[in-house]
């Protein structure tokens, strides 16, 4: 591209110097400060008898349901978390109603004094038993071709199932939230992903108008999804508690607390029919994807939907039929976390293929390519593929980094190589864009220029893409580029940052509205333009019936894995990751390196060594001391590169990027381990205990 933005502009920041002088959440004290306190259910379902309070001393209050003047309930995708609990708890954690005052110390101490009595009740925590019990918050369906005459057809079935676990986020900084009620306004301050979320759920709550609601994002130390949703909760009940005791009130959990309460990545079981040709290629498949969704059903339909519309991978199956089910259980409600879904379900088909090439006994890789969907290809949707996919230059670039030919065709007990192949859909699912409308102001004051968005900061970069788009387009050195502070009174809402869509979908109106800025530079002082999306016109989608185009376009991956396991222990270590994708036009390679490389480690983590179990809907681990995540000496060595293939509706040609790391690792890895041992692999995380397992088995 002439105009390739992922080339230097003419003037870049000076590094920026250590200083210590970023202000979270926790570093801010307000005048006149009070502090609170949660008492949870340490009750997985039970009905509430009674709860005793002792008396308080002046300034202390206790805040719960009965002090809310709106909807005790949060507003998201399905509305029926209670911001406090009602007369019952539905999981071990649950809010039931705050302690409030000047000294923590106090606070806890009166904690300790609250007496709670239940009636216990029958629960569920297994997605076996809720499957068995029916109880079903959420179930879809679509198909595509002739299914059942497929099967009838085959010459081969071929029948298997996938597990994956629970994830926690572990970003660097706990939920925080602060609310301040002044001037007739409910101002809230903390560390989310999606300020206009936390906006609606306080109207909904407080009763009020929006222009009465101010959100202020503070700076957000890392999320992953963990705070996409969970913020609402935290800020309605802060909001209550400013309300009543009309002084500034703020929660931040400690590291337990955070881990104990707040959401997770969706356990999921997904079973597979598989009918084979007289080629053996798969001809036709049926996917029964089952997710744990936790207590409540909050986000849980859009994570389905996606992990459905991201079965089939990277695949073209002529026929197919695909069943998704989320299931209450009484465990921690389940959320975001980066990949949506699609982890879940990219793992079990991109294991299921590699088990069936094992089986067959052909080389996983070339048993992959032959199946590979391709330009105007139909989606599992029957939408249709548009623009050119690139999977085979991605593979032969990953094979030749990695060698994959050469070591597969040398494997050694205990030592493997395993590869996957992997695709995001960008931006939200369906009508997702087309229904927000999202909305940016982009404003000249004299020779400086102001985004005005509400696509946060959260450590992946948004804030430099998004201004070295406005300063490439304009010309402008980035320091005349300033970003507005993410208040939803002072910006327009852009959309929530999530599903991988920053770059792509705001930044692409920030490109448009810079062209136009640059057209009119020299009429005024002072210029504004706002841009609103608008999804392009030849994509179509049903929501009713799951048929058209989920998505506007993909980005692509391939992975490549290289373990060595302990012949006594069975502790993995993974020695190498060989990653290629398609992300379009790269806006800043180095940074946009550093995603993946953060991705491929993370993913990694929930594929091997992040077990999170629970016990009757208790968590066993509950700090970093349990539960385990990779640190620097469990980096293996990354390799790292893109193939441009821009997409004409994305800023310079820009895809999605954020979540599409999240699927690959995973299933190389695990492919890797299955290599190793000669034994198929169908569950993760892959702990010692499990591979020394069905080691023996095989044997």
């Amino acid at each position: 591209m002439k105009d390739s933005i992922s080339k230097p502009i003419t003037r870049v920041d000076a590094p920026a110097k250590i200083s210590g002088a970023a202000k979270y959440i926790g570093d801010i004290h307000f005048e006149n400060q009070l502090f609170a306190k949660t008492v949870r259910s340490d009750k997985p379902k039970a009905k509430i008898v009674s709860i005793k309070t002792p008396s308080l001393p002046d300034g202390y209050y206790i805040i719960d349901k009965n002090d809310i003047p709106g909807i005790n309930r949060m507003r998201t995708v399905v509305s029926d978390h209670p911001i406090f609990a009602d007369d019952e708890v539905n999981y071990i954690g649950q809010p039931i109603l705050l302690v409030v005052g000047p000294e923590r110390e106090k606070i806890y101490e009166i904690v300790s004094q609250i007496k709670i009595e239940y009636k216990d009740e029958s629960a569920v925590f297994s997605i076996e038993e809720a499957e068995e019990k029916g109880t079903v918050f959420t179930e879809y369906s679509y198909s595509k071709g002739e299914p059942e005459a497929a099967f009838h057809d085959a010459v081969k079935i071929i029948e298997d199932e996938y597990h994956t676990g629970l994830q926690e986020h572990v970003y660097l900084e706990p939920q925080g939230i602060t609310g301040e009620y002044k001037d007739e306004t409910m101002f809230i301050y903390g560390s989310m992903q999606c300020p206009f979320y936390v906006k609606g759920a306080i109207q909904d709550v407080l009763g009020w108008d929006s222009d009465r609601i101010r959100i202020i994002q503070s700076i957000t130390g890392g999320a992953f999804g963990g705070k996409e949703e969970f913020p609402s909760l935290m800020a309605c009940q802060v909001a209550v508690a400013s309300l009543k005791t009309k002084r500034p009130v703020q929660m931040i959990y400690d590291r337990d607390e955070d881990i104990i309460c707040s959401t997770k990545r969706h356990p999921s079981i997904v079973h597979y029919k598989a009918g084979l040709g007289k080629s053996n290629q798969v001809i036709v498949l049926n996917i029964d994807i089952i997710f744990d969704a936790g207590a409540y059903s909050e986000l849980s339909p859009v994570v389905l939907q996606r992990g459905m519309f991201s079965a089939t991978g990277v695949y073209n199956f002529p026929h197919l039929s695909v069943r998704g089910r989320n299931f209450m259980t009484n465990n921690v409600p389940s959320g975001a976390y980066r990949g949506f879904g699609a982890p879940q379900t990219i793992f079990g088909t991109e294991m299921l293929m590699h088990n069936i090439a094992v089986k067959l006994g052909v080389d996983p890789l070339k048993y992959k390519i032959n199946h590979l969907i391709k330009r105007g290809d139909p989606t599992c949707t029957g939408g249709k593929i548009r623009d050119e996919v690139k999977l085979l230059e991605i593979i032969e670039k990953v094979e030749k980094m990695s060698g994959y030919r050469r070591k597969i065709e040398r494997r050694k007990k205990f030592k493997g190589i395993g590869v996957s192949l992997f695709l995001h859909g960008c931006g939200f699912t369906g009508k997702g864009e087309a229904t927000i409308k999202g909305k940016i102001i982009l404003k000249k004051n004299g020779d400086t220029v102001i985004l005005k968005v509400s696509s946060v900061e959260m450590g992946q970069g948004a804030e430099t893409c998004l201004r070295k788009i406005v300063a490439h387009t304009l010309s402008l050195p980035m320091e005349k580029v300033i970003c507005e502070t993410i208040d939803t009174g002072l910006i327009p809402d852009s959309g929530p940052t999530v599903a991988s869509r920053t770059t792509m979908i705001v930044g692409g109106l920030l490109r448009q509205a810079s062209l136009e800025l640059k057209d009119c530079w020299n009429e005024a002082n002072e210029i504004e333009i706002s841009k609103t999306y608008k999804h392009p016109d030849f994509l179509s989608w049903d929501d009713d019936k799951f048929v058209g185009d989920a998505y506007p376009t993909y980005s692509w991956g391939a992975n490549v894995a290289e373990v060595e396991i302990d012949s006594l222990t069975y502790e993995i270590n993974v020695k190498k990751i060989s990653a290629v994708y398609d992300v379009g036009v790269p806006i800043d390679e180095k940074m946009l390196r550093g995603q993946m490389q953060g991705g491929i480690v993370q993913s990694i983590g929930w594929a091997t060594i992040e077990v999170m179990n629970s016990s009757k809907g208790k968590l066993a681990q509950h700090n970093l001391t349990d539960y385990k995540i990779p640190t620097s000496m469990d980096v293996p060595e990354i390799a790292c590169k893109f193939i441009e293939n821009p997409y004409e509706f994305g800023p310079f040609g820009a895809k999605c990027a954020g979540e599409l790391p999240s699927a690959g690792a995973p299933p190389a890895v695990a492919a890797a381990v299955s290599n190793a041992l000669g034994i198929p692999i169908k569950s993760i995380p892959l702990t010692p205990e499990y591979l020394m397992e069905i080691d023996k088995h095989e044997d």
